[in-house]
């Protein structure tokens, strides 16, 4: 089924085709005519236009990325029933909130949580954590494609197309995977930076 605006675009295009056609067809030009057919042709590009910007504004959404790995939910039995819950209940609004398919954090150099398409690689940071965790920010990685080193991901899980990460403090990452290229929006940003920095109270404790 055709979206709206291209069927505006259609219709635009249509209206042209049908002004130039009675132009050329006329016997008698008079200023009636050529004034009706101008006008014909301005509304006809306007709606071409409108439907070309509004196909711009609403593009269409990212193809989800086809992902090999296990739906899983591997947690550290290390940790004391609050960080259980807390790592549990935080993973489970990422994956159920945003267009993440999968979490790792890291604490220590211990993977502590895995979840959703998940792996059981050994999980080696590279240049992007390091520099994550030097530079104290987060790091979002909206394309892998266009990001040398992003490889260093695969142990998370192979041919993320979109990479979120975010330090726990000195001692630790949140990587956040998407199903598809930019596919985190601000507001998704916020939320992991946000309970990463909360997590990263609670695994200090």
């Amino acid at each position: 089924m055709y979206k709206i605006s291209n069927l505006v675009i259609l219709f635009g295009v249509f209206l042209l085709v049908l002004s130039i056609i009675n132009i050329i067809t006329a016997t008698e030009l008079n200023p009636s005519l050529v004034r009706g057919e101008t006008i014909s042709g301005i509304a006809s590009i306007a709606l071409i236009t409108i439907g070309y910007l509004w196909t711009e504004i609403k593009p269409n959404p990212p193809t989800k990325a086809i992902l090999k790995g296990i739906e899983g939910f591997d947690i550290s039995e290390d940790l004391s029933e609050g960080q259980k819950y807390e790592l549990a209940w935080g993973s489970h609004q990422i994956l159920t909130a945003t267009a993440a398919s999968t979490i790792l954090i890291v604490w220590d150099n211990e993977v502590v949580l895995r979840r959703g398409l998940i792996t059981n690689n050994l999980f080696r940071p590279g240049e992007i954590c390091n520099r994550a965790i030097e530079q104290n920010r987060m790091i979002s990685l909206v394309n892998t494609d266009l990001f040398p080193g992003s490889e260093e991901f695969d142990c998370v899980l192979k041919d993320l197309p979109s990479v979120i990460v975010y330090p726990l403090s000195n001692r630790g990452l949140t990587i956040v995977g998407g199903w598809s290229k930019r596919a985190f929006t601000n507001s998704d940003e916020k939320w992991i930076s946000g309970w990463s920095d909360k997590l990263s109270d609670l695994l200090n404790t």
